[in-house]
C-alpha cells in the first residue's frame, strides 16, 4: 500500500482495523506454487485467518477447519465443500454426524484419535455415504495418534468399504527453519508408509504434511533467502521415498505477508525518563509468534511521516495490564497524539488468536483492499460486551 492509500484508509475508517491486501495474498500464494514441485497441492489452515479464504479460493486446493465456527465460516464464504478438510483435536458427534449427512459432505476428514475414527465409521453408517479418511499421525504431543494405533485401524478397516483410508496427515509445529529437523520427519514419513504397505499391505493413496514454514516478524532477523529456503526443503521432500499424492497445510506462510494493523496514539507521558504512548489497540488485536512484542522491532510504519531527529517510545496498548506493552524504544521522529502506527506481517493469526475479550474492548475493524483499490468492509467496531438476558 502507499502512504496515500494507507492516510485514506485512515480518514474514512476509525481505529484500530486490520488490512488485508488481497493482490498481496494472491502473489503470496503463486510465490509458493512456483517455488514449491509441480503436483504438490497447497492447503491453507484456516485458522491462521477466516477472512481471507475466499480470495485465494481458485488458486488453493484445500482448506483445514478445525473447529464448528470455521466450518460455518467456510459455509457462509461458498468454499467448495470438496475442497474442506475437516481437522481438528475435538470433533463433536453433532458435528460429524450432522456434516456427513448433510449436502455439504466434505472432501477429506482427519482422524486424530481411535475414538474420533470409531465417530466417522459410525457417521458412515447412519449417512449412507462414503467418506475419505486421513489419520493423524502424532510427533510427540496431544495432536494425532501412535504408530500402533494407527496400524490397528488398518490391520482392521483397510478392507471396509463404507470409507476409504486415504492416508496420512502429520503436522508438527509452525516456525521451523532446521532442514535437520524437516529431513529427520520426512525421513520418518517415508519409512512409516513404506511399513504399512509392506507389513499390512495398506497402499497409502495420500500424504498431507504440515510444513510450519517460518516468517520473519522483526526488523532484526537475520536476512532470509526463502527461494533457497524452498528448493533446500524441495530437494529434501524428493527423497521421501514413497509414491503418493502431497499436500501442504500451510497458514502463516500463506496469510502473513498480506496483513496490516494500524492503532493510534490516544495518550503520551514521560515517567521516569521514558516516553510512553497508549495506543487505542494493543496486544489483544497484535500478537506476533511466540508473544514477545516488546522484545523485538517489528517491521512498521509511521502515519504520518514527518522529518526529525528520531526520539525512542514504548508504546502500550489499552489494555490495563502491563503486559500490554507493544515495542519498546522504538525510534519516531515527532511523534505525537493522533498519529497512527501501522504493524506490518499482521496477515496471519493477529486477527484470530489475540485475547480479544480481555477488558471487553472492541473489537478492531477488519477490511480488504481488492484489485483495484477497492476496499470491502468485512467488519466494523463491534462492542464485545453487550449480552442477551
Amino acid at each position: 500500500m502507499t502512504e496515500q492509500c494507507k492516510l485514506e484508509l485512515l480518514e474514512r475508517y476509525p481505529t484500530p482495523f486490520y488490512v488485508f491486501d488481497s493482490e498481496v495474498l494472491r502473489a503470496r500464494v503463486q510465490f509458493l506454487k512456483e517455488h514449491l514441485p509441480a503436483g504438490i497441492e497447497l492447503c491453507y489452515a484456516v485458522k491462521a485467518n477466516t477472512f481471507i479464504s475466499p480470495y485465494i479460493a481458485d488458486l488453493i486446493d484445500r482448506y483445514e477447519v478445525c473447529s464448528p465456527g470455521e466450518l460455518a465460516i467456510c459455509t457462509e464464504q461458498a468454499i467448495a465443500p470438496e475442497k474442506l478438510v475437516i481437522s481438528g483435536v475435538y470433533k463433536t458427534p453433532e458435528l460429524i454426524e450432522g456434516h456427513i449427512c448433510s449436502d455439504n459432505c466434505a472432501g477429506h476428514y482427519t482422524a486424530e484419535s481411535l475414538e474420533q475414527f470409531t465417530l466417522l465409521k459410525q457417521a458412515t453408517v447412519t449417512s449412507g455415504k462414503k467418506i475419505n479418511i486421513l489419520l493423524r499421525l502424532t510427533s510427540g504431543n496431544q495432536f494425532g495418534m501412535n504408530e500402533e494405533d494407527i496400524k490397528e485401524i488398518i490391520r482392521t478397516e483397510k478392507d471396509n468399504e463404507a470409507f476409504e483410508l486415504c492416508g496420512i496427515q502429520f503436522f508438527s509445529g509452525t516456525q521451523k527453519t532446521s532442514m535437520k529437523k524437516y529431513k529427520r520427519e520426512i525421513t520418518h514419513l517415508g519409512e512409516f508408509l513404506n511399513e504399512l504397505e509392506n507389513e499390512l499391505g495398506f497402499v497409502s493413496k495420500e500424504l498431507e504434511y504440515g510444513t510450519g514454514f517460518p516468517v520473519y516478524y522483526f526488523a532484526d532477523s537475520k536476512p532470509f533467502d526463502e527461494a533457497a529456503f524452498l528448493a533446500e526443503f524441495n530437494e529434501i521432500l524428493a527423497t521421501l521415498g514413497y509414491d503418493c499424492h502431497i499436500s501442504l497445510e500451510l497458514g502463516r506462510s500463506i496469510a502473513a505477508s498480506c496483513g496490516s494493523y494500524f492503532t493510534k496514539a490516544v495518550d503520551s507521558k514521560m515517567n521516569h525518563g521514558e516516553r510512553y504512548a497508549i495506543m487505542d489497540g494493543g496486544i489483544h488485536h497484535i500478537a506476533y509468534f511466540g508473544q514477545f512484542m516488546a522484545m523485538k522491532r517489528p517491521y512498521f510504519d509511521l502515519l504520518p511521516h514527518r522529518e526529525g531527529e528520531p526520539e525512542e517510545w514504548n508504546l502500550c496498548g489499552s489494555l490495563c495490564t502491563v503486559n500490554d506493552l507493544l515495542v519498546k524504544g522504538l525510534p519516531l521522529a515527532d511523534f505525537k497524539i493522533g498519529d497512527v502506527i501501522e504493524f506490518q506481517n499482521a496477515g496471519a493469526y493477529c486477527p484470530t488468536e489475540g485475547i480479544s475479550l480481555f477488558l471487553s474492548r472492541a473489537l478492531p475493524g477488519v477490511l480488504i483492499l481488492e484489485e483495484g483499490g477497492k476496499v470491502t468492509k468485512l467488519r466494523g467496531a463491534a462492542e464485545t460486551y453487550k449480552f442477551n438476558y
